[in-house]
């Protein structure tokens, strides 16, 4: 695991007006030095975090030496978002940040580390709506925006979910379990169950063993992930909206310099390929520089984390080093 760093924003305002005189942004670094090298960054999903590449990294598939994003050439930086429970952080006003927020705190972790502009900026789920807000906050700040299985604002599927999550959190003897044994059920998909389980029975407990799966992921997030940061992440789910400013979203992609290519899922039960292919028809209108890829894979919202090496072949032309 590459060194935790962290920098500190001082007298940070939100959007919301809520003055807070000091939050911590841990971050990791991989690859070459960010003042010589090209600067990748990197957005975490909802349960995620900043080890992206290397031993337990969520994205080594992609982000490593002679890997796809090569830190023998790019510059890696993966941020915490603030309060996801990482090195203990919390925020105990939830309704204080929207996810422009957590851009904007992004922006100046950047600013704070010397880094005037970058390459690309890339997540997941989250992380891609966050990509998202920092693009439409900072619209000439990197060259790419890869907003991956997410969209530019929560859809009401979104809301829904994120409600229904809450209410799991607040009521359930097993939140963390259980609110994690749901969102399985959207991050995969009908088929991926299929393939992998064909109702097969644990007959030691007499349990299908897509329940005793269930069960172990619950179980795992419950062991390392904390109840406040799995709410407030929830939360920050369903906030996402880069027209919160009451700009179209016409006039907002129009200021947007950077190439944008957005990356979708066919079988995604989370956030909807045809939410993206909406948005990159509307877009294709008013913008030359944006490019839609669709990842085919019967393994749902997860299958970006999954399927490497088709993620691999739509990234190499963007991340060749030519």
């Amino acid at each position: 695991m590459s060194e935790i760093q962290k920098v500190s924003i001082i007298d940070f305002k939100t959007d919301s007006g809520a003055l807070y005189k000091s939050i911590d942004l841990f971050f990791q670094h991989f690859g070459k030095d960010y003042n010589k090298a090209p600067v990748v960054l990197v957005n975490h999903s909802l349960t995620g975090d900043s080890n992206v590449s290397g031993n337990k990294g969520w994205w080594s598939g992609i982000i490593g030496p002679r890997m796809t994003i090569d830190t023998e050439y790019y510059s890696v930086l993966a941020f915490n978002i603030p309060g996801n429970g990482f090195k203990g952080s919390k925020i105990k006003k939830h309704d204080d940040f929207h996810t422009g927020d957590v851009a904007r705190l992004f922006f100046e972790g950047l600013k704070i580390l010397g880094i005037t502009e970058l390459f690309a900026i890339i997540g997941g789920s989250i992380g891609g709506s966050i990509v998202w807000e920092m693009g439409a906050l900072y619209p000439s700040f990197s060259k790419y925006l890869i907003p991956v299985a997410s969209d530019w604002k929560a859809p009401d599927w979104i809301i829904a979910n994120t409600f229904l999550q809450k209410r799991i959190l607040k009521n359930s003897s097993k939140p963390l379990e259980d609110a994690r044994i749901h969102a399985m059920l959207t991050y995969r998909n009908p088929r991926s169950f299929d393939s992998r389980f064909d109702r097969t029975k644990n007959e030691e407990n007499n349990m299908y063993n897509v329940e005793n799966w269930l069960i172990h992921h619950g179980k795992k997030l419950n062991n390392r992930f904390k109840l406040d940061a799995y709410i407030f992440m929830n939360h920050l789910l369903a906030s996402v909206d880069i027209t919160r400013s009451l700009k179209s979203f016409e006039q907002i992609i129009k200021k947007i310099n950077s190439s944008i290519h957005l990356i979708a899922i066919d079988s995604d039960l989370y956030f909807f390929s045809y939410q993206d292919e909406l948005t990159f028809k509307k877009l294709k209108k008013i913008k030359k520089n944006i490019f839609y890829h669709e990842i085919k894979s019967i393994h749902g919202h997860d299958a970006f984390l999954i399927e490497n090496d088709i993620m691999s072949n739509i990234l190499k032309p963007i991340f060749s080093k030519k």
